[in-house]
């Protein structure tokens, strides 16, 4: 059997990082870009699809309007996806924050405790509510993409 040449070597070399590399990129476009519930919550996960950072999204920031109040989930509270993780009260209403997907809360807000107005400001940004170690990523598949949730929220 004849041995590979230099070339040979380093074209294979160059089209499997390329290859893992294109994966990686495609993973990571999919599973960090957002998702949103026909309730009006977010949730983007991290690279690596382990960490979810939700919150609500800014449709339902402004049907709210000044957040006065927001009641945060319990760090390391076992939630199943559609469970409620806490609430978020404004002068209009009061509404119950539902979690997108299964996990455990790993990291709360905390500075919308002082400031709850920190979610009418940023609420798909720095008004994020909380963290949550993602048990099944494949829940994601139930939830819309950005293009779906601006069709959902202009037919409603």
């Amino acid at each position: 059997m004849e041995k590979p040449s230099f070339q040979e070597l380093l074209v294979q070399s160059i089209m499997c990082v390329t290859y893992e590399t294109v994966l990686f990129m495609l993973r990571s476009s999919l599973v960090s870009a957002k998702k949103y519930t026909e309730d009006h919550e977010w949730v983007e996960l991290s690279t690596d699809g382990k960490i979810g950072t939700v919150g609500i999204t800014q449709y339902a920031a402004k049907q709210l309007g000044d957040v006065v109040f927001v009641e945060l989930p319990q760090k390391e509270l076992e939630l199943k996806k559609g469970d409620s993780m806490g609430a978020v009260e404004s002068v209009k209403s009061a509404s119950d924050i539902m979690t997108p997907l299964s996990g455990t809360v790993l990291e709360t807000n905390s500075s919308l405790e002082d400031k709850p107005a920190g979610i009418n400001k940023d609420p798909e940004g720095n008004g994020w509510l909380a963290k949550l170690h993602v048990k099944d990523e494949s829940e994601l598949t139930d939830l819309m993409d950005a293009k779906a949730y601006k069709t959902f929220t202009e037919d409603s």
